[in-house]
């Protein structure tokens, strides 16, 4: 089936697993854009805004969540639009107006987002002109417990962030910390199922046509992971290996290793649930599923993304 087609004045950025997809409205009075990449890929990020806008200027930006490949690009494109009105999510607006990078977890995580700022929150429950049509503003709590979705009732087009792909769903973070978040994902699909959207514009991936055979894998992936949370964790501890080789490129085993020891969260997931794992071994054999997987390659003492 092929990519659906999308109104006119409605530009989906479609980017790498390391930045969030942006999607960019050129069709109102306002241009507006929604979630703006991982730090590194900033200079893209202003790029393909520059090359859809060309002397109009970026007027809104919008995040999803404040997950650092949501917003990393935040910092970069107030730069160059200096006029630029930001609007965040309600839930860690304090740690944003005063900058915690531990709260936020991007230290935690060992992951980068330069500093940025904002100017009001957007609520759930409430709706909002993206270009010329109104969009309805809905929690989805579960990837992270503070997310939006975003949809467009008359076209039926869903921003659906991280909490669906058309394969999955993002690592359910706040379980991982003792919440109890997989109900929350289970009631952001039936919120999603009550929506029934034609067309999802996922956070990572390419847009896709919705039908209920995608929500009802995603349930079965969740399913899994809550008869086995340890498979979850696993998995999550493997993303977390392969956002930093997306960043990094290339890093020896060692550089690896002490990267993963010196990261608080990494390690909060390996004391939680792999105790027993000697540390060394857990990630070799975590490296070694992800060569598997063909998503890295070993090259001597190096792993390389793939």
């Amino acid at each position: 089936m092929g990519v659906p087609d999308l109104p006119n004045g409605l530009h989906v950025f479609e980017r790498g697993w390391l930045s969030a997809n942006n999607i960019l409205f050129t069709d109102g009075d306002e241009t507006l854009m929604v979630d703006s990449g991982y730090c590194t890929h900033a200079a893209q990020t202003v790029s393909l805004v520059e090359s859809v806008l060309r002397e109009r200027p970026l007027d809104v930006l919008v995040n999803t969540h404040l997950h650092s490949d949501h917003c990393g690009g935040n910092a970069a494109l107030q730069i160059r639009y200096p006029e630029l009105e930001t609007l965040i999510p309600p839930g860690q607006a304090h740690h944003v107006a005063h900058w915690d990078p531990v709260a936020l977890i991007y230290l935690p995580t060992g992951q980068l987002c330069p500093e940025f700022k904002f100017d009001q929150t957007i609520q759930p429950a409430t709706q909002m002109r993206f270009g010329a049509t109104h969009w309805q503003i809905h929690a989805a709590a579960g990837h992270d417990p503070h997310s939006l979705v975003f949809f467009e009732p008359a076209g039926k087009i869903l921003i659906s962030a991280d909490a669906l792909w058309e394969n999955g769903f993002g690592v359910v973070f706040p379980e991982l910390e003792g919440d109890d978040a997989f109900t929350q994902v289970a009631a952001t699909f039936d919120m999603i199922e009550r929506l029934e959207p034609k067309t999802v514009i996922p956070g990572h991936g390419s847009v896709f046509t919705y039908h209920p055979e995608i929500l009802a894998r995603a349930r079965q992936r969740l399913d899994s992971f809550v008869r086995n949370p340890l498979r979850h964790a696993h998995h999550a501890a493997k993303v977390l290996l392969k956002f930093k080789l997306l960043e990094t490129q290339r890093q020896s085993f060692d550089e690896f290793t002490n990267w993963a020891t010196a990261t608080p969260y990494f390690m909060q997931i390996k004391t939680k649930f792999f105790a027993d794992a000697p540390l060394r071994f857990w990630i070799d054999q975590l490296c070694a599923e992800l060569v598997a997987a063909g998503v890295a390659r070993k090259e001597g003492a190096y792993i390389l993304n793939a």
